[in-house]
Formats: structure tokens, sequence, C-alpha cells
């Protein structure tokens, strides 16, 4: 039974928190395939989302969930609201108390911002993702869906790819993965790789190789590029980076009775259309490339090595 006010972060779950969300979820999940798909158990009740970062899937998700509900939703972004006038986030839960709302979605770019408006609000608080700290509702519908095709999460191997220094999202299933039994396995260029990264959950093995990493796995997590969050690092260009990405969607794809792909790599230069991919293996074969990423993640250069031969037997440049 779940008996928690907030939902701030997995960190606060235990095993059976999460089992009793993932119980109650199938409920509501066969629900939004009911031709009515109307609940009445929110009814009379105020759910903000207060969404200060550009969101799509999240924002639609959760006002679709509450109006499903019964709930009253209210949509607050950070261009409509009065934090482009100078307003704080003090200031906006202040005003949000009066209101007297009953539920807060919030997604922020400060860690730690849904905690600090659970110190301030008597009503429940649940983070829709704050900085690179933690994003436990895709974690847990992550969970629900591995569940879903798996059957169950003990046991499994879950390997995470690509930008974990900077995803909230890998934190959150790492920690909810070892929770529940699952070996997590981590890998990414040593500039998207956190030092002490095994520290994050109880469960993580870092493994420097991509196909190390994806070779057994149960399931194959493809992880975005943290665009918004790369101001100042030192890191390779995106375009650079589409090679791992890349890469990464040709192992995660690769033949495989049992293995399950889970939240499809995206970056501005990286796609699966072949063109693109072919553009992007080229870009990791520069100089410039193989000092950004290193050696263990060149998936493609056996593959780039076979296609030169070839060329060079047709006699082509």
């Amino acid at each position: 039974m779940w008996t928690h006010r907030h939902l701030l972060g997995i960190e606060d779950l235990s095993a059976e928190d999460i089992d009793a969300g993932l119980d109650r979820a199938e409920h509501w999940h066969e629900l939004g395939r009911t031709q009515d798909r109307k609940a009445s158990v929110l009814k009379g009740r105020t759910v903000i989302n207060l969404f200060f970062e550009a969101s799509t899937r999240t924002s639609i998700s959760f006002e679709a969930a509450g109006k499903r509900l019964g709930a009253d939703v209210v949509n607050v972004s950070q261009s409509g609201s009065s934090v482009s006038k100078g307003e704080t986030l003090l200031d906006t839960a202040r005003n949000l108390e009066a209101m007297r709302a009953d539920a807060i979605v919030i997604r922020h770019s400060s860690s730690g911002a849904p905690d600090f408006l659970a110190k301030r609000l008597p009503c429940s608080v649940i983070n829709a993702g704050d900085g690179t700290h933690e994003h436990p509702t895709q974690a847990l519908l992550d969970a629900f869906t591995i569940r879903k095709a798996k059957g169950r999460l003990e046991g499994l191997v879950v390997a995470i790819c690509a930008d974990i220094t900077h995803s909230r999202v890998a934190r959150s299933n790492a920690i909810l993965l070892g929770k529940k039994g699952a070996e997590v396995r981590f890998t990414a260029p040593r500039t998207r790789m956190p030092v002490h990264a095994e520290t994050i959950g109880a469960t993580v093995r870092v493994m420097p190789r991509l196909e190390a990493a994806v070779e057994g796995a149960d399931v194959v997590m493809m992880l975005r590029i943290q665009t918004e969050r790369l101001a100042g690092a030192m890191m390779s260009t995106t375009r650079e980076t589409a090679a791992p990405s890349g890469s990464a969607h040709r192992c995660s794809h690769a033949p495989s009775p049992t293995r399950s792909s889970c939240t499809p790599a995206r970056s501005t230069a990286a796609s699966s259309s072949p063109k693109k991919w072919r553009t992007a293996r080229t870009a990791s074969s520069s100089t410039r490339s193989r000092r950004a990423s290193p050696s263990a993640w060149r998936c493609s250069s056996s593959s780039s090595g076979r296609a030169a031969r070839r060329r060079g037997r047709n006699g082509a440049p």
C-alpha cells in the first residue's frame, strides 16, 4: 500500500513501495484502454503542473492522467509565469499555497527544487525531473514497461547506454532496478561517465566496452544526449557523439530472441536513418573524434574497416 505524501525520488522508496505503485498502475493502465477512459478518484481535486523546463511527453502525460482521474488540471510553464519577470521559486510556492492546490507536479532545471517546495507547501509534490538529480516517474514507467515485457524485474540484466553523467533518468533507473534485484550496466564515453558511478545504485557495474555491456543483456536502454546541460562541459560535439549513439542503436538491435530495447536514443545529429548514420560513422573515424571517444565505443570501426577494404578492391577512392 502506498503511504507516501510526496514522490521526490526513488531513493525514498522501498522495494515494497515500488511493487505497490506498479501493481496499482496495472489497474489504471487497463482504464486507459477502455472506451470511457474516465474515473472520479480525483474528483474535486486540483493538480498544478509546474514546468520550468521544456517538455512535451511528460507534461501531456500528467495532464491526461489528471483529467482521466477526474482532477481539475492547471498547466503552468516558465514562459507563462511571473518567473520571467523575476519571481523566485519561493514566491511561486507561496502563490501556489494561497491557491490551495492538492498536488503539484514540478519539473525544474535545478536539482532539489521539488524537495524545496515539499518543505514549504502543505500539498503533495511530485518530481517530474529536477536537474541531473532524479526523474522518479520516468523510472517507474520504465520499470512498468520492463515488467510488462519480461514478467519480472528481479534477476534481469539492464544495460544503460550514452550520457550517464547528465541523465537523471539513468540515476533513477539504476536506483530502482538495484532495489528490485536487477543488474545495471553503465556504458558511456569517458566524458559522459560520472566519477564513482558504481555508487549510484546497489547493483551498478561500469563497463567501458559497449559491446560487452549489451552482450547478454535482457534490456538495453538508450539515453539521448543531454544538450541542454552541456554548457561549458568538456565534451565532443553533437555530430561526433552521433557515432557512439549510432553504434548503440546498432548494438541494441543486434539479433537476440530475448533482448528488449527501451527509451530510444535521440540527438540532434544522430538518427536511425541510414544516410545520417553513415555520416555519423564517418565523423567518428576522424582524429578528433578518436580523442573524444574511448576506443571501446568505436563499435562501428570494424564495419568501417570492412567497407574501406571493399572500396579498395573495387578501385573506389
